[in-house]
């Protein structure tokens, strides 16, 4: 290489147009991606935030620094922005935008100016849902039950409008991603070589694309009977608030999934590239993503065992529960056969992969637990419901995301963090996750009450642990937030591949990616994982840097190999 041409700097999709209104109106997915990192991760800051004044508002007894009315709206503003504003989008709308196409060996989304709609509409739904801090109460909590919702001031008209309006960002994205998973794939990217993280987000997208609309039409109805007045879930003007539970628990269980699914297809692919193997049982992980996009639709009246609904509904409803559980299984079996077939590199997303796995299967154990009806009938609307979700949305989804966020980092900047910092960060998350988290369930074992501003004595010593496991927690959150910052400036310089992985974003394009993601289209001739068919990856022990290897080496059919 000449001189002058290795001092060129490289262009690559960060610096190929500076300006902001280059970025404001790019049909570029990463930048779209890049996007998106930043608003939900303004959301998440601001709900950790409310979330670490409602745990020090528990800390003891009686009032400590707001009253209950305070107290609700903190509770009800942290709910709304970690579902609908941080985590339903998080991992879809940031990894699936950057990543999917070019797993996919496309040059773009199938529709790149739909995909910019998508963040404006999300942006402009997340500004209506925070005005109701302006306007009036913020009270009901992310499930707004009716009646409750609709009585307590004006906020729930701009809550359930703001919500309606990100369900649309939701569709149109999920809608984007299945026309581009099945008109956009490189030649010879068949079905059963695709990455399983493009397994993972186009099994979302379908749950997104059927189950949002249900949310919409009930936000809507909700907004209608508040503004107008019409009977339609309120008993007093001749509604039924179980019909509202059953519209609300036919999306957001779906919803559920439309989190964890894509959190399972990051995992895969760090299982895949850290285990350095393929990841076992590929088809059943693969396509249990789909029996879990198909099983979610048919657990919602597991939610609703003390609503009256008949008996025979409840067993139904807890016998689907159970088979929910085969899929997530499979997937949990065969990542650990991947780690003990392989040979397993401790860096930072894998260690967020290990944490997963625990967090993960204590979420999903204690939800066959609520699956089970004289269980449930005891814990229903006690904080071991309460455990249960983090576990599962962020021992799942939020673990998940952080790993992938580490794992996608040097591709999407072009820095490497500092992995101490990392290593560091990631044992007090998991420290203060468990402390914040697991005290919990014995506390709604012995019965304590969720969304109460006051307790019992009793149950002082385990507020106690909760509030300073959400300290440990957001000091490592905080210090994730720092290293990742600091490595914008002064991170060295990521190498092509840092991770040794095989799919086509680490393989085919520079890092940061071209513009254009390829200058060529790739044409693949082997699985995501086939770590037997590149052995020079295994040059230096565990890792190569990536530098040097080259596409052609990484993506020879079996016969060259």
């Amino acid at each position: 290489m000449h001189a002058s041409s290795a001092a060129a700097p490289a262009v690559h999709y960060l610096n190929n147009e500076k300006t902001i209104r280059s970025w404001l109106t790019t049909v570029d997915h990463k930048r779209i991606g890049m996007m998106y990192l930043v608003a939900v991760s303004l959301a998440f800051l601001a709900g950790g935030i409310l979330a670490l004044l409602v745990r020090t508002e528990l800390a003891a007894p009686g009032e400590t620094i707001m009253g209950p009315d305070a107290y609700n709206q903190t509770f009800t503003l942290h709910a709304v922005l970690m579902v609908f504003a941080f985590i339903i989008p998080a991992i879809p709308a940031v990894m699936g935008n950057f990543v999917l196409p070019i797993q996919l060996g496309a040059k773009d989304v199938a529709f790149p100016r739909l995909n910019l709609a998508s963040f404006y509409i999300y942006l402009i739904g997340a500004v209506i849902a925070l005005t109701a801090v302006v306007v009036g109460r913020v009270d009901g909590g992310w499930t707004f039950y009716a009646p409750y919702s609709t009585s307590v001031g004006n906020g729930i008209l701009f809550i359930t409008m703001g919500v309606f309006v990100m369900g649309f960002s939701s569709i149109l994205t999920g809608l984007n991603f299945i026309v581009t998973v099945h008109k956009m794939r490189a030649p010879g990217l068949t079905w059963t070589r695709l990455p399983l993280f493009v397994w993972s987000i186009y099994a979302t997208s379908i749950v997104q694309v059927l189950a949002t609309p249900v949310i919409g039409i009930t936000m809507l109805l909700l907004f209608l009977e508040k503004l107008l007045g019409i009977g339609i879930f309120d008993p007093a003007l001749g509604g039924d608030p179980v019909l509202f539970q059953h519209f609300f628990w036919f999306y957001s269980h779906p919803a559920v999934y439309i989190m964890i699914l894509p959190a399972f297809g990051v995992i895969s692919d760090l299982m895949g590239t850290f285990s350095r193997n393929r990841v076992q049982g590929y088809k059943f992980v693969a396509l249990s993503s789909v029996a879990i996009a198909f099983l979610g639709f048919l657990v919602w009246g597991h939610h609703m065992f003390v609503s009256g609904q008949s008996a025979v509904s409840s067993i139904v409803f807890s016998l689907i529960t159970y088979l929910i559980g085969i899929p997530t299984g499979v997937k949990v079996i065969n990542w650990v056969l991947t780690m003990y077939r392989g040979s397993v590199w401790l860096q930072t997303p894998m260690l967020y992969a290990l944490m997963f796995l625990i967090t993960f299967s204590i979420g999903g154990f204690t939800g066959i637990m609520l699956g089970v009806l004289a269980i449930d009938v005891h814990l229903h609307d006690t904080y071991f419901v309460v455990a249960h979700f983090h576990y599962v949305m962020m021992g799942g989804n939020v673990i998940a995301a952080l790993g992938g966020l580490h794992y996608w980092w040097p591709k999407m900047t072009g820095k490497m963090y500092n992995e101490t910092a990392g290593r560091i960060a990631a044992a007090l998350v998991f420290i203060g996750f468990n402390l914040t988290f697991f005290p919990q369930f014995i506390m709604g074992s012995r019965g304590m009450p969720r969304r109460y501003y006051d307790y019992l004595p009793e149950f002082e010593i385990y507020h106690q642990l909760s509030t300073m496991g959400s300290y440990i927690l957001g000091i490592g959150l905080f210090m994730i937030l720092g290293y990742l910052l600091v490595s914008l400036f002064k991170g060295r310089v990521a190498p092509a591949n840092p991770w040794g992985a095989l799919t086509l974003e680490w393989t085919h394009t520079t890092t940061p990616p071209d513009p254009h993601n390829f200058h060529h289209t790739p044409v693949v001739t082997r699985g995501p994982y086939d770590y037997h068919l590149a052995p020079e990856l295994f040059a230096d022990g565990h890792s190569g840097d990536g530098a040097n290897v080259s596409p052609e080496s990484v993506h020879r059919s079996p016969s060259e190999a």
